[in-house]
C-alpha cells in the first residue's frame, strides 16, 4: 500500500493555479486614453503620445502630438508641426523609430552639381524628442565626398570624408573610408542641417584615384542599418532614398526625476507601481512598471501584474506555481518537499528508508572516530613541523636578524627592502624547488628562478654549508643586504626556517662574464673588448666599494668570472658571497678552512690562512687576465704549468712573449699602450706578496682612467692631474713599447 502512494505522488502532474481562481484570463491591457485613436495604419500608438486633442500630453513641448495622414494609399504617421515620419514607438526602451530621406549632390563629367535632393534641415527643436547618439550614424556615401552635420547655430556637429580607392581595397558592404565613411554624433543633438562640400573634379588628385560615383549623400541613420541594410551595391546608386533613425523621447519639461517629484499635478508616472528613471539622452525623465508588472505606467492604471505562471519559459516552476502581485511563489505538491524550481527536486516525503537510515549511522559510528584521529594526527604533524622551522630559525639567528632589522626600522635609513622569507613563501615561488627552475650550481649551493607573490622575480639561493651557521651567519647577512651598489647584485632577503639557511638575491637575467668570454651555454661571446673592459671597471668598482666605503669593510673571498653576472644591458653585477667575509677587526682572525676557486685563489691565503682585501686583488687580477686571453684559469687536461693561465703569463712575462697569450680580437680592438698599461696592472695584481699589490680602489680607477684613453686619448677635461700626466706620457710612448725589467723584477 505504502509503495503503491509512493508511485502515485510521482505520478502527480505539474499544477498551477491563479491566485484568484474566478478569474480565467486577465482583461487586456490598453496602452491610450480611454476614447482614444489606438493605431494609425498597422502603428500603435500609445499615451503620452497621441493624435486628438486630449489624447497626448501635452507640457508646452512638441512631440507627443502626432499626425495621421488616412488619405495616402498607407497611412503616414508624423510629428504635429516637424513632419518627421514615425514608423514605431515604445513605451519600454523610449525610442521612436522614423524614416528621413537622404540628402544628395549628383555631378556631371566636369564635376558641376545638376541634381540635389533630401532635406535642407531637419529639425526638433523644443520637443520631447531627440537624435539617438548611441544608436544613430552619420553616414557619408560616394566619392569623393566630404559630407558634415551643423546645428541649428552653425556649428560642426559631426562629420567624415569618403575617398576614392582601387576597388580591392574596398570590401562589400563596408563603410570604412574608401567611397563610404561613417562617424559618431554627440547626445544632446535635437536639430541637425546635412551638408555636401562640392570637389573640383582634379584627376592628378589622389583622392580621385579609382572612379568617382556620380552621385554623393549624407544622412543620419540607424547603426544597425549599415549591417543589415547596407551593400556594396549602394556605391553607385543615382536615387532618393530613405533611411530609418531612431529617437530618443522623454518628458522633457524638468531636469530629472528629482524635480519632477516635486510637482506631483505635472507628474507623468502615473501608475502606482510604476517607477522614475532619468533620461540617458539629454535633460528629462521616463516612467517603467515596477519588477513584476508590465503596461503603460503613463496611464492610472496602465501598469498591470504580470502572471509569472504562465510564462514556463522565463521562471521556471515544476511544482505548483501560485501568482502573487508583482511576483509568484513556487512549492512541493502536497505529500512531496525539496526545491520546486529544479527539475526532479520534488520528492515523496519519508523517503529515507529504514534501512539507509541503519546504514548512515553505521557509517557515522565507524568512520568518524577515524576521521578524528587522522585530522588530530595532522594536528601534531603541523605543530611538530612548527617547532622545527622555529628552531631552525633560531639556530640560523633569526632573532638577532629580527632585531637588527627592527632597530634600523627606527633610522631614517629604512629597511633598505631586506625581508625575512618563509619557507612556504619560497616553495611556492620556485614550484617546490622544481628542476626546471634551476639557474645554475655552484661551489655553495644550487641556485634557482622564484616568481613572488608581487610578480617580483628573484633568484633563490639554497646554501651548502659545512659548519651550522650561528648569531655572526645573520649578523653577516644582515651587512650583506645594507650593500647598495649598482654592480653588486642586491641581497633582498633570507629564509631561516630550513636547516641551511636559503637567500633571496635580485634575479640578473644574462649569463655572466665567464659565458661571454668562453662561449658556454651557447652564449656568443664575440663581443667587443671595450665591452669586457668596461664590464671589468664596473666589477673593480664594485669591490672597491666593498673594501673602502662598506662599514665594516666586507672582502668577497670568490672573484671569478662565473660570479660577475651581466644584466640585459650588459651591465656587471658582482655575485655570490659563499665565501664572503667581514673585514676581521684583530689580525688573530684567521680561516679554519680556505674557500675559494682554484685559479683565482691568493697563493698568500693559501699559507697564511689570512684572507684581506689583497685577496681579492689578486683573484681580479686573474680575472683580467682571462679577459685579455680569452683563456680558461686553469686547463686540467694540460701539462705542468701549461695548466694554470698564471704560470703561463708568468713565463711569457719574463722572455717577454707576454702578447703572443693576448686573443687576437683584443690586440685589433685595443691601443698597444692601452693593453702594455692594463698587463702592467695585471703584474702588480698578481704580486707573491699582498702588501705590494694595489687596492681595488687604484685598480678601478686605473682602469677607468685607461678605459677613457681608448676612447678618447686627448680628452683630458675630466681626467685629474695625476690622470692627465699618465694619458700624456702614454700617448707619447713609441708604439713598440715594451715592459721594463723593473716590472719584470717586481712580478
Amino acid at each position: 500500500m505504502a509503495m503503491t502512494l509512493v508511485v502515485l505522488l510521482l505520478l502527480l502532474p505539474v499544477t498551477r493555479v491563479s491566485a484568484q481562481e474566478q478569474q480565467q484570463q486577465q482583461p487586456t491591457q490598453h496602452v491610450v486614453q480611454p476614447g482614444c485613436r489606438e493605431k494609425c495604419g498597422n502603428i500603435t500608438i500609445p499615451y503620452p503620445f497621441g493624435i486628438d486633442a486630449g489624447c497626448f500630453r501635452d507640457d508646452g513641448r512638441g512631440g507627443f502630438q502626432l499626425l495621421c495622414e488616412d488619405t495616402l494609399p498607407v497611412p503616414r504617421l508624423t510629428v504635429a508641426d516637424y513632419g518627421i515620419q514615425i514608423t514605431g514607438l515604445s513605451i519600454s526602451t523610449g525610442e521612436a523609430q522614423a524614416s528621413l530621406n537622404a540628402s544628395r549632390h549628383c555631378y556631371n563629367s566636369n564635376g558641376s552639381v545638376i541634381s540635389h535632393g533630401g532635406p535642407v534641415a531637419v529639425p526638433l527643436v523644443k520637443t520631447n524628442l531627440l537624435f539617438s547618439a548611441t544608436k544613430n550614424s552619420l553616414v557619408v556615401l560616394g566619392c569623393p565626398n566630404l559630407g558634415y552635420l551643423n546645428d541649428v547655430a552653425g556649428y560642426y556637429v559631426s562629420g567624415c570624408m569618403a575617398m576614392c580607392q582601387p576597388q580591392k581595397f574596398n570590401a562589400s558592404g563596408s563603410c570604412t573610408g574608401v567611397t563610404c565613411c561613417q562617424s559618431t554624433i554627440p547626445a544632446g543633438v535635437d536639430y541637425y542641417q546635412p551638408s555636401l562640400l562640392d570637389m573640383p573634379k582634379n584627376k592628378g588628385d589622389p583622392i580621385f584615384y579609382g572612379k568617382s560615383t556620380t552621385c554623393r549623400y549624407v544622412f543620419l541613420v540607424e547603426t544597425e542599418w549599415l549591417s543589415t541594410g547596407y551593400t556594396g551595391e549602394n556605391f553607385n546608386r543615382t536615387d532618393d532614398f530613405a533611411v530609418p533613425v531612431v529617437l530618443d523621447w522623454a518628458v522633457r519639461s524638468v531636469r530629472n526625476c528629482r524635480a519632477a517629484k516635486r510637482n506631483e499635478t505635472k507628474y507623468a508616472c502615473r501608475s502606482t507601481v510604476s517607477q522614475c528613471v532619468n533620461s540617458r539622452n539629454g535633460a528629462g525623465y521616463r516612467c517603467k512598471c515596477s519588477k513584476g508588472y508590465e503596461g503603460n505606467p503613463y496611464l492610472d492604471d496602465g501598469c498591470k501584474d504580470i502572471n509569472e505562471c504562465e510564462h514556463e519559459e522565463k521562471d521556471a516552476c515544476y511544482g505548483v506555481c501560485i501568482n502573487t502581485p508583482g511576483s509568484y511563489t513556487c512549492e512541493c505538491p502536497p505529500g512531496t518537499s525539496g526545491d520546486a524550481t529544479a527539475k526532479n527536486g520534488c520528492r515523496p516525503n519519508d523517503s529515507f528508508t529504514l534501512v539507509l537510515k541503519i546504514v548512515t549511522g553505521v557509517s557515522l559510528g565507524v568512520f568518524l572516530p577515524f576521521f578524528m584521529f587522522f585530522w588530530l594526527y595532522l594536528g601534531l604533524q603541523k605543530r611538530k613541523l612548527i617547532r622545527t622551522k622555529q628552531k631552525f630559525f633560531e639556530l640560523n639567528g633569526g632573532l638577532f636578524l629580527q632585531q637588527q632589522i627592527s632597530n634600523y626600522n627606527g633610522t631614517s635609513k629604512g629597511t633598505g627592502g631586506f625581508k625575512i622569507f618563509s619557507k612556504e613563501e619560497l616553495e611556492k615561488a620556485t614550484k617546490n624547488f622544481a628542476a626546471g627552475r634551476v639557474l645554475g650550481h655552484g661551489g655553495h649551493g644550487i641556485v634557482y628562478k622564484g616568481v613572488l607573490e608581487d610578480k617580483t622575480v628573484v633568484a633563490i639561493k639554497k646554501s651548502k654549508m659545512e659548519e651550522a651557521p650561528t648569531k655572526e651567519f645573520a649578523r653577516e647577512m644582515f651587512i650583506l643586504s645594507q650593500i647598495n651598489h649598482r654592480n653588486v647584485v642586491k641581497l633582498l632577503g633570507c629564509c631561516l626556517e630550513a636547516e641551511v639557511p636559503m637567500l633571496v638575491y635580485e634575479f640578473v637575467s644574462n649569463g655572466t662574464l665567464y659565458h661571454y668570454i668562453h662561449g658556454d651555454k651557447g652564449i656568443n661571446s664575440d663581443i667587443a673588448f671595450g665591452t669586457c673592459l668596461r664590464v671589468a671597471v664596473e666589477s673593480a668598482e664594485a669591490l672597491a666599494y666593498m673594501h673602502s666605503s662598506a662599514s665594516p669593510p666586507i672582502l668577497h673571498g670568490d672573484i671569478k668570472t662565473a660570479n660577475i653576472l651581466l644584466d640585459h644591458k650588459l651591465t656587471a653585477k658582482v655575485s655570490d658571497f659563499g665565501a664572503s667575509k667581514l673585514a676581521p677587526t684583530d689580525e688573530a682572525k684567521m680561516a679554519t678552512l680556505v674557500q675559494g676557486t682554484c685559479g683565482y685563489l691568493d697563493p698568500e691565503y693559501l699559507m697564511t690562512c689570512l684572507l684581506t682585501d689583497k685577496s681579492d686583488v689578486y683573484s681580479f687580477g686573474v680575472v683580467l687576465l682571462e679577459v685579455l686571453t680569452r683563456k680558461k684559469a686553469l686547463y686540467l687536461e694540460g701539462p705542468g704549468e701549461d695548466r694554470s693561465l698564471v704560470l703561463c703569463f708568468m713565463t711569457a712575462v719574463k722572455v717577454g712573449q707576454h702578447q703572443e697569450l693576448l686573443d687576437r680580437q683584443v690586440k685589433d680592438e685595443m691601443r698597444i699602450e692601452v693593453l702594455e698599461e692594463i698587463m702592467h696592472l695585471v703584474i702588480r695584481c698578481l704580486n707573491m706578496s699582498g702588501e705590494e699589490r694595489p687596492t681595488m680602489k687604484e685598480v678601478a680607477e686605473k682602469l677607468e682612467m685607461l678605459r677613457r684613453y681608448q676612447h678618447h686619448p686627448w680628452a683630458q677635461a675630466d681626467a685629474n692631474p695625476e690622470e692627465k700626466q699618465s694619458l700624456l706620457v702614454m700617448n707619447q710612448q713609441n708604439v713598440n713599447y715594451k715592459f721594463t725589467q723593473d716590472y719584470i723584477l717586481d712580478f
